[in-house]
């Protein structure tokens, strides 16, 4: 990792360079089913406080993470889904590495023992970027949404944390 990259909890103060990196994200076409970020308060309404962050180069935020609950049943509350977003000027450069280890530190003491995602097959970055965090691909879902008129299959990963 840069010893440029820091650290810290995402706030709304952040928003507007988080949903710029967002947007970068859903132009590509391969990072979401999004067409749009959302609001500050629906993205704070659904993803989990301590579970937040953005990496910084400098003052830039070069991108973000976090963990929303995957499901309100009580047997679920240690399983999170994360999203975790590179600004593409800052590929490559340890962003995504630095703030996949805080995620998974984060979700250790909130008491999470899985984390999973769906990545889109052509992301290969994103699928990398995972497998070297200690997700392993547990399965593909054929054509789970449509997405620009374009039925999608996604890869579902995993973490499971001790």
């Amino acid at each position: 990792m840069s010893h440029r990259v820091r650290l810290r909890e995402l706030t709304e103060a952040d928003w507007p360079d988080v949903a710029a990196i967002w947007a970068e994200g859903i132009a590509t076409g391969d990072a979401t089913f999004e067409t749009e970020p959302p609001s500050w308060a629906a993205f704070a309404a659904t993803r989990r406080p301590a579970t937040r962050f953005v990496a910084l180069h400098g003052d830039v935020v070069a991108g973000w993470a976090a963990l929303s609950p995957v499901s309100t049943r009580q047997c679920y509350a240690g399983v999170a889904e994360n999203s975790v977003y590179v600004a593409s000027a800052a590929r490559g450069q340890g962003v995504g590495t630095a703030l996949m280890k805080a995620l998974t530190g984060a979700a250790a003491t909130a008491g999470i023992w899985t984390i999973q995602t769906s990545v889109f097959p052509e992301n290969a970055a994103s699928i990398a970027l995972h497998e070297r965090a200690g997700f392993r691909i547990v399965g593909r879902r054929e054509r789970i949404a449509e997405l620009g008129g374009t039925w999608r299959d996604t890869l579902l990963l995993e973490l499971r944390l001790p």
